[in-house]
């Protein structure tokens, strides 16, 4: 991956601590009450049942306290803005770690261990801290970033898999989520003639064309954050979802089909 040439915002580090362990602790629940056969159903996630699915949550938490119970690199080398971008490389690895994650314990068994390891690993850990993750080095405030999106996007797809569970989505680590996606999206496709807005989170300028300056923008792309995250991580696509009135878009440059999914 090449380095970002996009500055990334800042995000509040005591809000993104919080929304992570409030968002997996919302998942947690929701997969304690579940039975064996909701256990068993199939997820849109190819062959992925919701044990599986459930494990995942489990492994992309963990992943925080894992790396920082191992030596701190010497180097970073993974901006935030790079991550979204790097998911599709290991998807084969993360899949085969996932099934045999599931096949290890029950789902209440791996929640319980990764939320006492979570809690005392972040306790002392400073948001400066390099923590190995599997596509490089990057700052302990950073990776916590890419947790909420792992959380929102699987919380989303547990939903897809038991209609009526609605487990909900922490206010913060839905806004981070969205705002890493969005910020993904400037990037891949730099530029100010388009105007993406995902009320009330996010607003970026991206696709190169003529620089909007005041008024209203000649090119918009609206949609809410549900939409987006499911947009930008191939779980919607961009033509049923203008079908569907779940995107609003005008002007020659609204069209994004071309540069979406973000993340595979």
């Amino acid at each position: 991956m090449s380095p970002a040439k996009k500055r990334a915002r800042t995000y509040d580090s005591a809000k993104i601590r919080t929304a992570v362990l409030a968002q997996f602790a919302l998942v947690r629940a929701a997969v304690a009450g579940l039975t064996d056969e909701q256990l068993g159903a199939p997820t849109r996630l190819g062959d992925w049942t919701v044990r599986e699915l459930a494990a995942h949550c489990t492994m992309a938490v963990g992943a925080v306290a894992r790396g920082l119970e191992m030596p701190e690199p010497q180097k970073h080398e993974l901006p935030l803005l790079d991550w979204p971008f790097g998911t599709v490389t290991e998807s084969a690895a993360i899949a085969e770690g996932t099934r045999e994650l599931a096949a290890s314990a029950p789902p209440a068994d791996l929640f319980a261990r990764t939320t006492a390891r979570i809690e005392e690993a972040l306790a002392a850990a400073p948001d400066t801290r390099l923590v190995p993750t599997r596509f490089g080095a990057m700052t302990l405030a950073d990776f916590l970033v890419t947790r909420t999106v792992e959380l929102v996007v699987h919380t989303d797809d547990l939903n897809d898999a038991l209609p009526g569970l609605d487990v909900p989505c922490d206010r913060q680590a839905l806004a981070a989520c969205t705002r890493l996606l969005a910020d993904a999206l400037a990037v891949k496709a730099p530029g100010a003639s388009t105007e993406v807005r995902i009320p009330p989170f996010a607003v970026v300028q991206c696709v190169e064309g003529p620089r909007h300056t005041r008024g209203t923008p000649p090119n918009v792309v609206e949609t809410d954050p549900l939409t987006w995250i499911r947009l930008a991580t191939g779980r919607a696509e961009w033509r049923a979802a203008l079908d569907d009135a779940k995107v609003s878009a005008s002007g020659e440059r609204a069209d994004l089909s071309k540069l979406l999914p973000l993340m595979g």
